[in-house]
Order: structure tokens, then C-alpha cells, then sequence
């Protein structure tokens, strides 16, 4: 009876951090440059915790298919932001939402969770930090501007940003690309393969559909404490 009760034990403490069986093939860790985001359309609004700073920001840990599929929304735990408490500081510094209105970002992290986590094999805080640890342990931005490619507006071959990144991560990341106010392309976001432990960079079995390629501006980005007094600059609601 002691070793059954052991047993049921053991196993309730593992499903803490592993909430179901993995059935993917690898995450896309995806980084964006927020100058990209706020520089269309839509603009941007930047969180109430804070704008960040001109660096990369995280938008997501995906888990995703070999064929270039992923699964969603694979239920389990809602999302609940006490879980986050102690890393609460690191989320709004480095996982803040720019989508408008201005939020504390809880429903993007929901969403994040909801979509992508419940997929993930772990738990929700497990799944988090993964993401946070794997953020802090690759410095994007400061690989581009060790190979001389930086945010001032200039153009850049996304084969060399490649190249660049590849220096800091060990593997060719993937490129995104979107377009700004005059429908200029734009580096907008870098996908970052990763092994199903959260933690391994990987060759990336496929990469985006929608990569760019050729030359594409690296766009200028101003936090809040460095922007126009004029708060529509970067803040619009539209």
C-alpha cells in the first residue's frame, strides 16, 4: 500500500510541471521588433506596465509540426495570472502587449496560453519561464549589432541578419517580414527553433511560409521615454 501511495504521489508531482503527454515535433520561440509592430497601419499602444525598451520582445513559444502544421487550443488549465507572480516582472519587460487599447497584457499572455501553452507539455508557469530563460540566454538584438546591422532605418540583406543571429543561436533562425505605413517591407519577427525540453535550439525542420528574403529595412523604434511628447506618435487607437 506505502509503494502504491508513493507511486500515486510521484506522479501527481510530475503532472505539476508536465500537464499531457508532447505531441509535436518542435517550438518556434518567435521574437518581434516592436518598431516593426508599431510602424503599419494599426500602430501600436504600449503597456500599461511600461513601454519597452528597443530591443526584441517576445510574442510566443509555438509548438509545431514537422510538416509545418501545429496543434491548438489543447484545453486543460485556464489561464490564471497568480501563477505568474514571481516572474511578473520579466513578462512586462519582456512579453508586453502592443496591441491597442493600452492593457496590462493579461489577455495577450491568455491567449499566448490558451492557444499555444495548453499544447506545450508543461505547466502554465513551466511554460513561461521556459520562454523567459530561453529570451534571456539569446541576445537577437545584440547579434545584429555585433555584425553592424541596426535599427536606424537603414536597409539590410535578411541573409546576412540570418548569418548574424546564427552566430548567437548556433542555427539559422527564420525571417518574417511586414510592412510599414508606406508599404515598405520591414524585419518584423525571428523564429527560433527549439526542441520539445523548451530549452535546445535546434536546426529548424521547416521554417515560415510566409519568410522574406532580399534586402528589408531595419526600422527606427522609440520607447516611450525617448518618443515625441505627441502621444498618438506611437500610442494610436486605431
Amino acid at each position: 500500500m506505502a509503494s502504491k501511495l508513493l507511486i500515486a504521489f510521484l506522479l501527481g508531482a510530475i503532472s505539476m510541471t508536465v500537464v499531457s503527454a508532447q505531441n509535436f515535433d518542435f517550438f518556434y520561440f518567435v521574437q518581434q521588433w516592436p518598431g516593426s509592430y508599431c510602424d503599419t497601419d494599426s500602430g501600436c499602444c504600449f503597456p500599461l506596465a511600461g513601454s519597452p525598451g528597443a530591443q526584441f520582445g517576445i510574442h510566443g513559444l509555438w509548438p509545431n509540426y514537422n510538416d509545418g502544421g501545429f496543434p491548438s487550443k489543447c484545453g486543460g488549465d485556464s489561464f490564471d495570472p497568480n501563477v505568474l507572480s514571481d516572474v511578473l516582472t520579466d513578462m512586462n519587460r519582456e512579453w508586453g502587449s502592443l496591441a491597442c487599447p493600452s492593457s496590462d497584457s493579461e489577455s495577450f499572455w491568455n491567449h499566448e496560453w490558451t492557444t499555444h501553452g495548453t499544447c506545450s507539455g508543461f505547466s502554465q508557469h513551466a511554460y513561461f519561464k521556459a520562454a523567459l530563460n530561453l529570451y534571456n540566454q539569446y541576445d537577437l538584438t545584440g547579434g545584429l549589432a555585433a555584425a553592424g546591422i541596426n535599427p536606424d532605418g537603414s536597409q539590410y540583406n535578411v541573409e546576412d541578419m540570418r548569418n548574424a543571429l546564427q552566430s548567437v543561436l548556433g542555427q539559422l533562425p527564420g525571417i518574417q517580414c511586414n510592412k510599414d505605413q508606406s508599404g515598405n517591407r520591414q524585419l518584423y519577427q525571428v523564429y527560433v527553433c527549439v526542441a520539445t525540453d523548451g530549452q535546445t535550439v535546434i536546426q529548424c525542420p521547416v521554417f515560415p511560409n510566409d519568410e522574406c528574403k532580399g534586402s528589408v529595412e531595419f526600422p527606427v523604434y522609440q520607447s516611450n521615454s525617448a518618443a515625441s511628447s505627441d502621444a498618438n506618435v506611437l500610442r494610436s487607437d486605431l
